[in-house]
């Protein structure tokens, strides 16, 4: 049995009530295994530090909804009958979150906050706050499953059962002292029946649409928001010519793979039919920080995009060991990707490499590279960097 499920022992647990359904149909399910819930509301970033309404009226939206969550979180925790305090973790956040993530995109890499946020501040500031609450264990909404395994003696982090929703990527970083403190109830279901359970329950939240992106970005444009920080240093854009193109605003404001916001155009892609106006997409292939030059190339599969080995640094893994070299495994090198077939090629407490058996599309410095066996998630790592590519073509 997986530590999300039911317990026959009644325990007081503390939930990360978010506003959003995920988490308050953890709540209620585990109210109904006849635990004593108590709902802690994360205060993550401060409103302050957002713009204020275009319009000039406070109650219109700004770019980070806290306030609004925190009364959708209130209205779930009364129609439960259970308390919830609202606790402030911006400090927590902007120091140990915040400031890594402007450091990563200053180097030029791309970080995935999320990752560090619930390593640093969910299963961590919460964690120990919780704690203090007197909490036998912790519950989130995240599709994602604990399990004890008696033989190892281990608990294991495994994926949501909704293949759709799984987010073990982004929790690949807890260790061994935190799974054992925390449950996931709803890794047990598929989406469908979350949204089920709420409206049959009547949850006030139960068709609030799913919270996606950065709550300290919002819905501004990435670009405006970076540049209230990262000041702009303009360079080249080159083709695998050689040859200038256009130029960029900074290369800390672009990431491999990216298509839009490039400003060069779209030149007639080789091989299109002649006057057909058929035009290739031009992709960012690499960044040379230390010649602040962008290299672009043409076509989604062009050779620079691809990738069959890895290298990553500040490992972590979920059994506070690395696994075997030369391992079959699979792993992902973003979120939104299947699991694709790779060998562990080494592997230390502090990094490892991975061949992949087939190439794989813009791996990007910056970006967690997470490993697996089957729907087991062994840990994972920052992708320090990826085969050089040749300029003199």
């Amino acid at each position: 049995m997986t530590a999300s499920a039911a317990s026959t022992k009644k325990q007081r647990i503390v939930v990360g009530l978010s506003g959003g359904v995920d988490s308050a149909v953890t709540a209620y399910l585990l109210r109904q295994q006849g635990h004593e819930v108590v709902g802690i509301f994360m205060k993550n970033w401060e409103d302050d530090d957002q713009p204020a309404a275009a319009d000039g009226d406070p109650s219109t939206p700004g770019y980070c909804t806290s306030n609004e969550d925190f009364v959708d979180a209130a209205a779930v925790a009364d129609v439960l009958g259970i308390e919830i305090e609202h606790v402030n973790f911006a400090a927590d956040y902007k120091d140990r979150v915040f400031a890594e993530f402007l450091r990563e995109y200053q180097a030029g890499r791309t970080p995935n906050p999320d990752i560090l946020c619930n390593a640093e501040i969910k299963f961590k500031a919460f964690l120990d706050h919780a704690m203090r609450l007197g909490a036998d264990a912790i519950a989130t909404g995240h599709y994602a499953r604990v399990r004890h395994n008696p033989h190892s003696a281990r608990y294991e982090l495994l994926k949501g059962l909704d293949p759709s929703k799984d987010q073990s990527y982004f929790l690949h970083r807890l260790n061994q002292a935190q799974l054992s403190k925390t449950l996931f109830p709803v890794g047990e279901l598929h989406k469908t029946e979350v949204r089920r359970i709420a409206d049959e329950i009547g949850l006030p939240n139960a068709r609030k649409k799913d919270s996606t992106g950065i709550c300290f970005i919002g819905e501004r444009p990435f670009r405006e928001f970076l540049n209230r920080y990262i000041a702009m240093a303009p360079g080249p854009i080159k083709n695998p010519k050689g040859h200038t193109i256009g130029q960029h605003v900074g290369l800390s404001f672009y990431t491999l793979g990216q298509r839009q916001g490039l400003g060069i155009g779209g030149l007639k892609a080789r091989g299109a039919q002649k006057g057909g106006g058929e035009h290739a997409p031009w992709f960012v292939a690499r960044k040379d920080m230390q010649a602040n030059t962008l290299w672009v190339v043409q076509g989604h599969d062009h050779p620079w995009l691809l990738s069959k080995r890895l290298s990553a640094m500040d490992a972590s893994w979920v059994a506070g060991e690395a696994p075997q070299s030369a391992s079959a495994m699979a792993a992902k090198t973003r979120y939104r990707q299947s699991d694709s077939a790779c060998t562990l090629a080494s592997a230390s407490a502090a990094d490892f490499a991975l061949d992949f058996a087939s190439p794989q599309w813009a791996v990007t410095p910056g970006q967690s590279a997470v490993l697996y066996d089957g729907e087991l998630c062994l840990g994972g790592g920052v992708i320090a960097q990826v085969p050089a590519f040749d300029t003199a073509m």
